[in-house]
């Protein structure tokens, strides 16, 4: 198993977040059958709406919380990390209780005013206003537990949340049907209700554990100052805003997207219905691969926030910066080789997920942003735990002006189209990533792995030549585009195993940390003489 919190936290987070998507992904089927296209629209309408106040409402909290949390146990002062977590729990209550209460009474004039096109979709806004109050009370329990680098609890409630969201939005959908689309949509909307009241249960539960355990603890403290309301509040809403701000910033960029990309494609020639065709390759099918190839990489970034706090209250350089070493090198053996896997195999992955080769290029032009997105995370994550959480906002916001003149530029080109946006978006996410990097060189402490990087690096680039030619052999030797795929993604990954173990780009030390496998792994390497012994 993996002993460091940090590492072990990562992994229950990664774990976590591959099984919401699996479980997400399913609902859509489903759902998207249940409904049709015109129920899923009525729903589609509702829920970016709900998503907004949920992310203006509590977005960044968890991670402030974290911070603070984090600080008082590494000081070993469990009572104000509770007092932290009492006061920001009545104050996310009451935030919550005032954004469910404005989009309850905004719904009807957002339908009214033509914000939301369709009348019909007032049923599943309104549905959705409980669902706001949950969900901003989760986020103080949440960061709470990450403050204390136990991500077992948030990772529990995060997948029965999605599982008792998923059944609740599949029951109450198929039952309201024969009531009309509009009734149908809104009862999936309301599944978000019981999903964020199960999650809050588990979270209570654990936290009555876990306050049990801590009451040895809290008859040992000699007793330091306490922090006023106003005092951790206003902490709270320092550490809260910049995060909120950055985390924002994402949907704000594909706002950017959607509003430049299909006007500029027209302008480069193609028509309207094929630049909203380019536009669905590159939005639908390409961007959400990146964001699901970097789940482990922001698992990582949000199990490094309370890690580095802890060792910054300890004035602990040293250990800040071996677990942000931990970090990029971790980052760069995910990254590295999926972004090169998915250039190389863009055609049959495409042809396997989505049934067609033509959304390839705008997968394939994507590809490197796996790797500069997760940079981005990690450092923002060894930021954020550094109480410089102002920096990585200022960057995101740097970038994403960049980003938006590019796009305008690129995308207008002929000969760049879709590709042009894609390349944009790439310089999107490495210049945040660079620009938190120069932050970053600025303590002495701190040491990018290069020598860790180019031995990545190497491995990465040698599977994916090894990939480029493996394609056309495999065409040969093995039927159908999903085993070949599969064939390939999994004979790759192998390769660049083994080169890493050869190169010394994994050393033995590092083989013997990886969860469950990692021991035996170890044992069979050295008796073939293949690793490198420390």
């Amino acid at each position: 198993m993996v002993k460091d919190k940090f590492l072990r936290g990562a992994l229950i987070l990664t774990v976590a977040g591959l099984m919401v998507k699996i479980i997400g992904a399913v609902n859509r089927i489903l759902l998207s059958r249940l409904l049709g296209g015109e129920g899923i629209g009525l729903y589609q309408m509702a829920y970016p709406v709900y998503l907004l106040m949920v992310s203006v409402s509590s977005a960044g909290i968890p991670i402030a919380i974290s911070i603070i949390v984090a600080e008082k146990a590494a000081k070993s002062d469990f009572a104000g990390a509770n007092r932290v977590f009492r006061v920001s729990l009545t104050l996310m209550a009451a935030t919550g209780l005032v954004f469910a209460t404005a989009l309850y009474f905004a719904a009807e004039f957002l339908v009214a005013s033509d914000i939301i096109r369709d009348e019909r979709a007032y049923f599943a806004l309104v549905a959705l206003t409980p669902a706001v109050f949950f969900a901003t009370i989760l986020a103080s329990f949440r960061g709470y537990f990450q403050g204390f680098q136990m991500m077992k609890p948030p990772a529990v409630s995060q997948i029965l949340e999605q599982f008792v969201r998923v059944v609740a939005m599949l029951v109450l959908a198929f039952f309201l049907l024969p009531k009309g689309l509009e009734y149908a949509a809104a009862g999936a909307a309301f599944g978000a209700v019981p999903g964020s009241v199960t999650g809050l249960f588990v979270l209570c539960f654990f936290y009555i554990g876990y306050r049990r355990q801590q009451r040895q603890k809290l008859a040992a403290e000699s007793g330091a100052p306490a922090e006023s309301v106003r005092e951790i509040a206003v902490r709270l809403s320092r550490l809260a805003l910049p995060v909120s701000a950055a985390n924002m910033m994402m949907p704000v960029v594909t706002g950017i997207d959607m509003l430049i990309v299909p006007g500029r494609l027209e302008t480069a020639g193609y028509a309207v219905e094929k630049a909203t065709t380019l536009f669905g390759y590159f939005a639908g099918m390409g961007l959400p691969l990146v964001m699901l190839a970097t789940i482990p990489t922001a698992s990582l970034a949000a199990s490094l926030v309370p890690a580095i706090s802890e060792a910054h209250a300890l004035q602990r350089a040293d250990l800040a910066a071996k677990k942000s070493l931990t970090a990029i090198r971790l980052c760069l053996l995910f990254t590295l080789p999926a972004a090169v896997g998915l250039a190389v195999l863009a055609e049959p992955i495409a042809r396997l997920l989505y049934g067609t080769v033509k959304a390839a290029p705008s997968i394939a032009h994507l590809a490197p942003s796996i790797c500069l997105l997760g940079l981005h995370q990690v450092t923002t994550g060894m930021l954020q735990g550094m109480n410089m959480a102002m920096i990585p906002m200022f960057n995101m916001v740097a970038s994403a002006l960049v980003k938006t003149y590019l796009v305008w530029s690129w995308t207008a080109l002929p000969e760049f189209g879709i590709i042009g946006a894609a390349w944009a978006t790439n310089v999107n996410f490495g210049l945040a990533a660079i620009l938190n990097l120069l932050f970053l060189f600025r303590y002495p402490a701190f040491a990018f792995p290069w020598k860790k990087a180019l031995n990545i690096a190497g491995a990465a680039a040698l599977m994916g030549l090894y990939l480029f030619y493996a394609r056309d052999l495999l065409l040969l030797s093995v039927q159908g585009n999903s085993l070949r795929t599969l064939a390939a993604v999994f004979s790759g990954a192998a390769l660049y195993f083994a080169l890493l173990v050869i190169s010394g780009g994994i050393t033995a030390s590092e083989v013997a940390r990886l969860p469950w496998l990692g021991p035996k792994l170890l044992v069979f390497l050295k008796n073939a003489k293949i690793i490198r012994e420390e």
